[in-house]
Parts: C-alpha cells; structure tokens; sequence
C-alpha cells in the first residue's frame, strides 16, 4: 500500500508539470545520467572524473561544444559513441523529445493536456510532436548519412584505417547537423582548412540543421518550384524570413572577418593566401552561429579584438527556431529590426514583408533580448570573480565575455579560457548552457509556474488605465 500511494502521488505530480518545468526537470536527469555513463572506465580513461563527465555531459546535452577534456584520446570507443547520443538527444531537441514522451508515456493524461503541451511546446519555437518529430527525426538522419557518406568518400582520405575513418566521418556529421562543435581532434577542423569537400560538407550540415524543421519542410514542400516567383509566394512567412536573414548574416560574417582580420595582419591572416582567407572567413561566420568548428586559431594572438567582436555579435543572435543551435534566434532579430524601422517610420504597427506582427510576438522578442543580455552580462560578472575562487590565471574581460556568450549561446567557440578555469568558472559556464539551450523565457516560465501554481488557473481579467512613459 505505501508503495502504491507513493506511485500515485508521483503520477499526479508528473500530470501536474507544466512543458516548461517537465522539460527543465527531463534535462538535468539527461545531464545526470550522461555524466555518470561518461565517468565510469568503459568509456574513459582515469584521467576523467566525476567533474570533467558533468561538464561534458552538460556540453554534449546542450550541443555546445565546449570541453575540459581530450574527445579523441580521454573518451573510448564506447565513451565517445555515448556522446553521440547525447549529441543528438539534445540537437534534434530536447523540449521535443520530452513533451513527446510525456504525452503517450504517462497514463491517464488527458486530450485536452496533450493538446495545451502541443500548443505551448510550438511556442518555444520546437514544433510538434507525434508525425511532426518523426519527421524531424527522419529529416536528420537522411542528412546525417549523406554527410557521413560524403566524408568518407571523399573529405578524410587522409585516415587509413577504414573503420576510424567511417566513425570520424559519422561522428562529425552528427556534430555539424546539431550544430555541437565536438570534433575527435583537439585543434577542431584546422588541418582540413583547404579541404574543400569537408568545408562544404559542414557548412551546409550547419546551415541546414540551424534552418529549423519548419524551414525544411516548407522547402521541401515547395521543392518542385523553388526557383520561381510563385515558390516565393507560397513559402511562409516564417522561412523567407530565416532564409533572408540568415543569408546576410553569413554575408555580412564572411565580408567582416575578411576585412578586420586583413586590416589587422594578424598572426594567422598574414600567413595564408586570400582564396584561404576567404574560406576560413566563410566557416567561421557560419561555424560562429552556434556551430562551434573552427578551422582557424581562436586566441587573442591569432584574431583581432573587432574580429572577435562581429563572433559574438553572430554567436549572441544564434540560429533559427526549431533548429539545432542556440542563441536568440534570427527571427528574434529580424522582429526587433522590423519593430524599429517602424518606430523611425512613426508607424503604430510592425510589418514584415506586408504582414502586420503581433504584439505579443515583438514583446517576446524584446524578452528574450534582454534576458539574455542581462543572463550573459551576469555570467561575465561571477567568472571575473574567479580568479579568488580557485581560477588558474586572470583573464581579460574580452575573454571572459567571449566565452560567456559562446556557452550561453551553445557555439563551444574557446579562446582558451574553459579549460584555464577553476570549479567556480566552469559551474557559471554549466549553467549557462543549461539555460542557454532550454531558452531564457522557457526557464523563467518553469521558475514563475512553479512559484505561482494556484494563480495560473485563474485568468487575470482586471484592466488598468493607461498612461504615458517617455522613453
């Protein structure tokens, strides 16, 4: 009997959970698990503790990027093929997986449940769930294949072996379409930077998992005209959108690194030919929105302080909803561009492309801006406290906020400052992922729902007066 009022209890509670709280709770025992699979020998060597599994644990999970250890020669076989998993447990999305399986695993839910989950997990920005994940799931594998295919073939001829080339091609593949950053190497891409067939394969494994599925499946059901006017027509608003602003923002990333890091003549640009310049520039604009490769040296020798700059400007927007990458999304962008080029009209209302924006979603917009500005504004705050908490040398603040924007915005981009960190460091870097990869808004909605359970049933129907604020 005990045991059975404890069950029930625990199956009320669960019905109880909102999306935002199940998923903030699914995610930590991911972490948690991964951590303690990680640690034990069948997948690494002694020189990986508890500490360094729940920092790479957190960082597959999130699909950052960022790590304390040697993936190639600290993890084994079976440690790195677990990281995989993880990779593209937290990639194909977290909040995704876990409102799917909340709504057909836990018994007794009813309709009306599965129904408001479904609602509130399309407004984080996920998709769906049912036929809409398994088309998701599907999309990525088929890429996924492809990519691996394509780079055993024809990007890593350089490996001999046929099996370490079949699991680096695999395994990097699975990197690039979720947009983690993890590479089996610990100089990242550098050694393929003339490789063309392997700079192309992971530029657009990146791109097309930063898309997002609403994307892809609006250009595949568009595929038979996508060169015409009336494809154009016919796509939502939503994926000309992505589609615009993420291509000048891979424009406006490539023409930028090219002319600060030349002006510069810095240690690296000085030393390679323009067509390699041109290459490197093109990878790391795209690798920075949240992609984590990197083909060129990241340090304050071998990129300038602007250069690194225009990388946090890329890494802090991010890729789009739905995707596989972090940041505040270029949609989140393009609805703040849209809002102030209709404040400098004088216009009472946001219009994008002859389509009138919602309110609600240009105050999301703002939200998600200045949470995440004031979050990652936080995080540079504690790490600079750390070098009287156990840090290993100081830092300067260029540093400390490039790799607090990197793991918040789940890029894995290090200028050589994670691994320098002591314990205090690396938990503010932890929990920046966390948090980076769940969404300020879907974590502060966890923390508010908790908080105020009794006050979410009851709709507030008072109205207020208003009243003018100069701004």
């Amino acid at each position: 009997m005990p045991l059975s009022k404890a069950l029930n209890r625990s199956q009320e509670w669960n019905r109880r959970l909102t999306v935002p709280q199940f998923t903030v709770i699914t995610g930590l025992l991911v972490i948690i698990s991964g951590t303690l699979l990680l640690a034990t020998p069948i997948c690494s060597t002694p020189e990986v503790g508890l500490w360094e599994a729940l920092f790479t644990a957190t960082s597959a999970v999130t699909v950052t990027g960022l790590t304390i250890i040697d993936i190639g020669s600290d993890l084994t076989a079976f440690g790195q093929s677990v990281l995989a998993i993880m990779l593209l447990v937290g990639g194909l999305g977290l909040m995704a997986i876990t409102t799917f399986l909340q709504g057909f695993v836990v018994r007794g839910t009813e309709l009306r449940c599965r129904l408001d989950r479904g609602k509130t997990l399309d407004e984080f920005g996920v998709g769906g769930v049912g036929r809409t994940f398994r088309g998701i799931a599907l999309t990525a594998a088929i890429l996924i294949l492809i990519g691996a295919v394509i780079l055993y073939y024809f990007g890593f001829n350089d490996i001999p072996n046929h099996m370490e080339r079949l699991w680096a091609a695999l395994f990097h593949s699975i990197s690039a379409y979720n947009n983690a950053g993890f590479s089996l190497w610990s100089d990242s891409m550098q050694q393929y930077r003339t490789n063309w067939v392997v700079n192309v394969v992971i530029i657009m494994l990146i791109v097309l998992g930063g898309l997002g599925w609403r994307v892809t499946s609006d250009l595949w059901t568009h595929r038979k005209e996508l060169f015409s006017k009336r494809s154009r027509r016919n796509l939502s608003l939503h994926t000309r959108l992505v589609l615009r602003t993420s291509l000048v923002l891979l424009i406006v990333g490539t023409v930028g690194l090219v002319i600060t890091e030349s002006l510069s003549n810095g240690d690296f640009f000085s030393t390679i030919s323009w067509p390699e310049r041109l290459t490197s520039s093109l990878f790391g604009s795209v690798s920075a929105r949240t992609a984590g490769f990197s083909t060129m040296p990241l340090s304050l020798e071998s990129i300038s302080d602007s250069g690194l700059l225009l990388l946090m400007a890329l890494m802090f927007i991010g890729a789009s909803p739905g995707g596989t990458g972090g940041g505040i999304k270029t949609t989140t962008l393009a609805a703040l561009m849209a809002a102030t080029r209709s404040t400098l009209r004088g216009q009472n209302d946001v219009v994008i492309r002859n389509r009138q924006i919602s309110d609600k979603v240009v105050l999301k917009a703002v939200g998600i801006t200045v949470g995440s500005l004031l979050f990652v504004l936080g995080m540079a705050l504690l790490l600079g406290m750390t070098t009287n908490l156990g840090g290993k040398e100081p830092f300067s603040f260029l540093e400390m906020l490039f790799t607090c924007i990197s793991a918040f915005a789940t890029v894995g981009f290090d200028v050589g400052v994670t691994e320098k960190l002591g314990h205090f460091g690396q938990l503010v870097l932890i929990v920046g992922m966390f948090v980076g990869r769940l969404g300020i808004l879907l974590l502060l909605s966890a923390i508010w729902e908790a908080i105020n359970h009794e006050r979410l049933h009851h709709q507030n129907r008072i109205g207020y007066p208003r009243e003018d604020l100069y701004v």
